[in-house]
């Protein structure tokens, strides 16, 4: 009896056991996937953040490039350095390669959307002016919201095809050239029909200050480097003073801008606060640009201008997008063979805000410029664009005596003038090939020609390669090309 007990009681023990086990293994309710979703309300490309309303876009490109007698990328004509002075030191052939990485965010708000886009690319540079270079940059981190733009964005100065109305150079001058972004605090106005309107505070410590020269002491061996005196910007105080108004339409585009900048010097001398400074001024440029659209030519052509004048602003008209150093200014050497009975011929030329002697006031530089690109489309593969720009840099009767001071005129030989003003004419081509969509390959040539003012013969010291000898002004010209292939995605 008992033995039959504790048989019935194990075995009821062992069914609840298996029973647990059972229950145990069981499989437990999974929580819902949240799959990627298209937002389709800003375009391609755009998708829903998981458990967010905001919709994001990731893109960017990967490009090779090459370029070919230049003093540098992207393109740069051989107007200045070993380039500029056709030795042996030049590299013929400049090699780069570059990535481009771009997010950009937008959500949907009671007050509209809030836009964030941050831009950079990762770069390799070979053979200008170093051996190598191994750079990263931010093109542009900004926040847009209710009409506001803060942080790096394109200039509200600036066209929609900044300095490449047609070319891939971003050193065909004669208008401004902010590609790559600048600091600001901008507001947009939206009336509708195309029509907008903006103003903005931005930064222009590192691309729009194109130098405030202190003429005193100035060598002749200074001024065959392209200097017009001693680099002599002061610290910022004010923003430039941005304002806007563009039409867009089916037809193309209409736009007007202007700024106005701050020229400010340091001291008469640089280490000496008491020797005092010259007053500050103001300075402003201009521009007026059109776009026409679906020209009779064929399907998506189109034809770019930009016209731009600067007094006191030259960086508006001649600059481009290398940020302002001590060298960053245009400064332009070139050289040439043809200079019998003279070792060689010369040009060179200088760009600045404003110059200034001891105890003068700052005389400010008046620039200007055209720039413009026909672009055509062959079929949907084919498609080649012609461009051209004219740059015109006029120093007043004042700063060219400061200019023109004794020491450099000391340098000349009898007969012999000297005058700063200067002009440069570009005009070139590119033809691009796209075999499948986004993948483009181009072949750019540019010609360049520096029509300088000085005449007759000077005596230079000796500069890197080039000897103490008797040079003679003479205007010079150089080609550029280069090759492109770039995937974008």
């Amino acid at each position: 009896m008992n033995f039959a007990k504790s048989l019935m009681l194990g075995g009821a023990a062992l069914l609840v056991a298996t029973a647990g086990a059972q229950a145990a293994d069981l499989p437990l309710k999974a929580k819902a996937v949240e799959y990627v979703k298209v937002c389709s309300l800003y375009g391609a490309g755009f998708y829903y953040i998981p458990g967010t309303d905001t919709c994001i876009k990731l893109g960017g490109y990967i490009r090779a490039e090459y370029a070919f007698n230049a003093a540098g990328m992207t393109e740069t004509p051989a107007w200045n350095g070993a380039a500029g002075q056709r030795n042996r030191l030049a590299n013929d052939t400049i090699f780069r390669s570059r990535a481009d990485l771009n997010i950009d965010t937008r959500t949907a708000t009671e007050y509209g959307v809030v836009r964030t886009y941050f831009e950079s690319v990762f770069t390799w540079t070979t053979g200008a002016p170093i051996a190598g270079s191994d750079t990263t940059g931010v093109y542009f981190a900004f926040i847009q919201f209710a009409g506001f733009t803060f942080g790096k964005a394109v200039s509200q100065f600036d066209t929609p095809w900044s300095g490449s109305p047609g070319n891939i150079t971003s050193n065909l001058l004669g208008g401004y050239d902010n590609s790559t972004g600048i600091n600001q605090v901008a507001y947009t106005a939206q009336f509708g029909n195309g029509v907008t309107a903006s103003i903005s505070l931005e930064d222009p410590s590192t691309y729009n200050q194109a130098g405030v020269y202190n003429t005193t002491g100035l060598t002749a061996g200074n001024w065959s480097t392209g200097l017009v005196g001693a680099l002599s910007n002061a610290g910022t105080s004010v923003p430039d003073i941005v304002g806007q108004v563009r039409v867009d339409q089916a037809w193309g585009l209409f736009q007007v801008s202007a700024a106005g900048h701050q020229v400010r010097a340091s001291y008469y001398t640089t280490t000496d606060e008491t020797s005092g400074h010259p007053s500050d001024k103001w300075g402003y440029a201009v521009q007026a640009a059109l776009s026409l659209k679906n020209l009779p030519t064929g399907a998506g052509d189109s034809f770019n201008i930009s016209g731009t004048y600067a007094n006191g602003a030259s960086r508006y008209v001649i600059g481009g997008t290398t940020g302002n150093t001590t060298t960053g200014q245009v400064l332009l050497a070139m050289y040439g063979n043809n200079a019998s009975p003279a070792f060689q011929s010369i040009a060179f030329a200088g760009s600045s805000d404003g110059v200034f002697a001891a105890g003068t006031g700052i005389e400010l530089t008046t620039a200007y410029g055209i720039r413009g690109a026909f672009n055509h489309n062959w079929n949907p593969n084919w498609s080649t664009s012609v461009f051209g720009a004219y740059s015109k840099v006029d120093y007043n009767g004042t700063a060219s005596a400061f200019i023109c001071g004794t020491a450099v005129l000391g340098a000349l030989t009898a007969g012999s003038t000297c005058n700063p003003d200067f002009a440069i004419a570009q005009v070139g081509t590119v033809t691009r090939w796209t075999p499948v969509k986004n993948l483009t390959f181009s072949g750019e040539v540019i010609y360049t020609h520096l029509d300088q003012n000085n005449s007759g013969f000077v005596n230079l010291p000796a500069t890197t390669t080039k000897p103490a000898n008797l040079y003679q002004f003479k205007d010079q010209d150089t080609w550029t090309g280069a090759v492109r292939v770039q995937r974008t995605f």
